[in-house]
């Protein structure tokens, strides 16, 4: 199995920033693509940010020119900076990994989840 663990999320007053973080570990092969997703209080779950194995990201319109996805290969780490935060921002941030276990199994995880709060 695959576990993510995410952390960096909290409180930040508007135009603040935030640096998350997201851990893979476990009986990993291959991690593939990895990316954060988000969900507000009363919406539906939605993408934010995905980075493939050799650095190719992709953003949700919402959120491009003010956040940053980046990966360290070597520890099984994505990171999600974000910056100009806005109280819409607000949400519940889950990491999202995909890639092979050692017995060469597809997997799918999904982190528990960092509570981002934007708020003066």
């Amino acid at each position: 199995q695959v576990q993510l663990v995410e952390s960096g999320g909290g409180l930040v007053q508007p135009g603040g920033s935030l640096r998350l973080s997201c851990a893979a570990s476990g009986s990993i092969f291959r991690n593939d693509a990895m990316g954060w997703y988000r969900q507000a209080p009363g919406k539906q779950r939605e993408f934010v940010a995905s980075i493939t194995s050799r650095g190719s990201t992709n953003y949700a319109d919402s959120v491009k020119g003010r956040v940053t996805i980046s990966r360290d290969n070597a520890k099984n780490t994505v990171y999600l900076q974000m910056n100009s935060l806005k109280p819409d921002d607000t949400a519940v941030y889950c990491c999202n990994a995909q890639g092979l276990t050692s017995l060469l199994r597809r997997y799918d995880s999904w982190g528990q989840g960092t509570q981002v709060t934007v708020s003066s």
